[in-house]
């Protein structure tokens, strides 16, 4: 008994996977031979076990033999998890194209190499699961992982979790705001482009002269986008030279911000500054690049294009808590982070189907 076209869930997965998405397989490699598993259908149908149901490989094994996918061992499971890497990324692509986000990297951009860096903490399944932090680094024009790094959950959000080379620049959100990430990517022949966060660092002006944050973006008007040429100080750390940019959100998005600031900290219960709730008004990033290389404009275009994919990142948050986390090869572990970034859109364009575009909740083929 072969795959059950009756089923109405895979059905209507199908219509959201990219044009020729079964031809890809075979032609980026993970599916050169058709021994246990016979199609590019089966193929991802049993890796989406693995991937999205959160089943090890060898209870992945078990539920497709049991459903007549295929029997297939567990080893071999992991050997064909690895060979998907590229498919996984190319629908991911084809996905984010599909949502509008450009995955070509601009002419401006040339000699550099963007990188977008996250981190999530891990729980492996069972009473007795262990806590991980998982580091990683995306090329953001491409979706290829090129840096991957698992350590306990004390092991913070730092670019000193990533290597670094020249022509690298690394963008990342307000947790990896501090001396010691932007120094380190410095040392490392690269540049930083990240989002401020308050008293992470001291701003000085040229003079050296304490920066007035707040009043000096209180001059901005909507859609204007201000530069600043500064210095960032702090104990232990030589004043680095650093570019502050920022824009003013609209109304509505301030406000938006403003509650969730009073949100986390009531739930943390905590206290929170005036000076940090006007703070949430604005999108203020730091980088070490000067503005004869990459305008302010394109500085903050830069980080629009990170933060479009936040919204999959967000979900591969909430994703990435399902399943084996692998940790003894990198292939295998680039792999499922290709495959689980794959899931997140899947989801995200699902959601965003029946809410914006189609009441039935899925496109028309």
């Amino acid at each position: 008994m072969g795959i059950d076209k009756g089923d109405e869930n895979w059905e209507v997965l199908r219509r959201f996977l990219p044009r020729d998405w079964e031809l890809r397989a075979r032609s980026l490699g993970a599916l050169t031979r058709q021994r246990k598993v016979s199609s590019p259908e089966r193929l991802l149908r049993i890796l989406m076990i693995h991937l999205a149901d959160g089943c090890s490989l060898r209870e992945t094994a078990a539920r497709a033999q049991a459903g007549k996918l295929a029997d297939i061992s567990d080893v071999a499971l992991l050997k064909r998890l690895r060979a998907a890497s590229e498919w996984f990324r190319w629908m991911a692509l084809c996905l984010l194209a599909d949502r509008g986000v450009s995955t070509e990297q601009p002419e401006w951009l040339s000699g550099y190499q963007a990188r977008t860096v996250d981190a999530s903490v891990v729980s492996e399944p069972g009473s007795t699961g262990t806590d991980w932090r998982l580091h990683y680094s995306l090329r953001l024009f491409g979706l290829h992982c090129d840096d991957f790094k698992i350590t306990r959950p004390q092991v913070g959000e730092s670019l000193t979790n990533f290597t670094v080379a020249k022509g690298d620049l690394v963008i990342g959100d307000r947790g990896y705001c501090s001396l010691r990430s932007m120094h380190y990517v410095i040392q490392e022949g690269g540049d930083f482009l990240i989002r401020f966060r308050y008293r992470a660092c001291e701003l000085l002006s040229g003079a050296g002269a304490v920066f007035p944050v707040l009043s000096e973006l209180g001059s901005l008007n909507t859609g204007e986008v201000g530069e600043w040429q500064l210095l960032v100080s702090g104990e232990d750390y030589a004043p680095l030279a650093v570019r502050l940019c920022a824009i003013r959100k609209s109304p509505e998005a301030a406000e938006q911000a403003i509650r969730k600031a009073r949100k986390q900290a009531s739930k943390k219960q905590k206290s929170i500054s005036p000076e940090t709730l006007e703070l949430q008004r604005y999108v203020i990033v730091l980088t070490s690049v000067g503005s004869e290389r990459i305008s302010k404009m394109r500085i903050m275009e830069l980080y629009r294009c990170r933060w479009q994919i936040e919204i999959a990142f967000k979900r591969l948050k909430s994703i990435m808590g399902l399943g084996q986390l692998p940790k003894k090869d990198l292939e295998s572990a680039r792999a499922w982070l290709h495959g689980k970034l794959l899931v997140a859109l899947l989801v995200q364009a699902i959601v965003d189907e029946g809410r914006f575009f189609s009441p039935w909740g899925y496109p028309l083929q």
